[in-house]
């Protein structure tokens, strides 16, 4: 009994791995929202890490979080890092493109809990008596993504923290 019962787990974590290998090389997260203000206005919120605590969904996983901002006040060159409890992890970010008022690139990098090097892209178009807020991060799935995301997607894990952010952004560019 035992060694049918150890047969059949061999088995199942073998399935899982090859059904591991045959997902995609690469993760898309992306969410999209409609501001009432003008592109320059939201721009300036996501062109300076400074401005981020108004409006991202991280800033209040971890009060203790340590936070270091080098480079430039805003634009290409300035980063944040962060080092925080388990829910906030650690990690670097770093603005390598904008262009204002349609477009802010960065190179995110996180160190804890799971290694990651990612791109998050925000782009703005004017939509009617507003601006439309494209929110999207994407980056390569090395094999253990592959694997954690057979049980969850990485859009079910960040989508909402997405969400929640341009809501956010939504009420501060409002005001």
């Amino acid at each position: 009994m035992f060694k049918t019962i150890l047969i059949v787990i061999v088995v199942a974590v073998a399935a899982l791995l090859v059904f591991a290998s045959t997902r995609p090389d690469s993760f898309t997260v992306q969410r999209s929202i409609v501001i009432k203000a003008p592109p320059e206005k939201i721009h300036g919120l996501i062109n300076a890490f400074t401005n981020w605590p108004r409006w991202s969904p991280w800033e209040k996983l971890d009060p203790a979080m340590q936070r270091t901002l080098g480079g430039p006040p805003a634009g290409v060159g300035s980063n944040y890092a962060w080092s925080g409890n388990g829910k906030a992890g650690a990690g670097r970010m770093e603005i390598t493109d904008s262009q204002l008022p349609g477009k802010v690139v960065i190179k995110l990098d996180f160190i804890k809990p799971f290694e990651g090097h990612n791109t998050a892209e925000f782009t703005l178009s004017p939509q009617g008596e507003g601006t439309e807020v494209n929110w999207r991060m994407f980056g390569p799935s090395p094999f253990i993504s592959k694997v954690m995301g057979v049980f969850v997607s990485m859009d079910s894990l960040i989508g909402k923290d997405f969400e929640a952010g341009l809501a956010n952004m939504k009420a501060e560019a409002e005001k």
